[in-house]
């Protein structure tokens, strides 16, 4: 993956669904939507430089501390999908990311997540601020995702109109 003046959104491998994920319903189960967005994130996250090996070196990682998915299109057991990864943007401690899930050979959208990533010291369990090699990643990447159209589902909210 180039980080620096990619203006697209970085792609996951090809994920299935599997038969054990599918419940009374007939079709993938809400939680296993977070797997395979969870799953898409640690494979862009490595490529900024925080996958396990950051973890064992530095004692550092990334922590979810909000996420908004919204589920559009069913997805059955066996269907092909992939998970593309926009940076919305970052601070010294944060990273507002945007996913979609998609059938990787059909094209058509079966849910969104967005959430918002905190750098954390594991020792101390706190928020502390991405080192500057992290920084400097993010910010490559998102020099290219800035020229991005804002998806649309960024920044939703769940309330009924009174």
């Amino acid at each position: 993956m180039t980080l620096a003046g990619e203006a697209k959104p970085l792609q996951s491998a090809v994920m299935t669904v599997k038969d054990d994920w599918i419940d009374y319903n007939g079709h993938l189960n809400m939680a296993y939507y977070n797997v395979l967005f969870d799953t898409a994130l640690d494979q862009v996250f490595e490529q900024l430089g925080l996958g396990p090996d950051y973890v064992k070196t530095r004692n550092a990682s990334f922590f979810t501390a909000e996420v908004h998915v919204c589920y559009l299109q069913e997805l059955s057991a066996g269907m092909p999908v992939t998970v593309s990864v926009q940076l919305i943007g970052f601070d010294a401690k944060r990273a507002h990311i945007y996913q979609e899930l998609r059938h990787a050979e059909e094209g058509w959208l079966s849910a969104t997540s967005e959430q918002m990533s905190l750098h954390v010291d594991m020792e101390a369990r706190k928020v502390v601020p991405w080192p500057d090699d992290i920084r400097a990643n993010l910010a490559a990447l998102l020099s290219g995702h800035g020229c991005l159209p804002r998806p649309e589902r960024v920044g939703r909210r769940i309330e009924i109109p009174r």
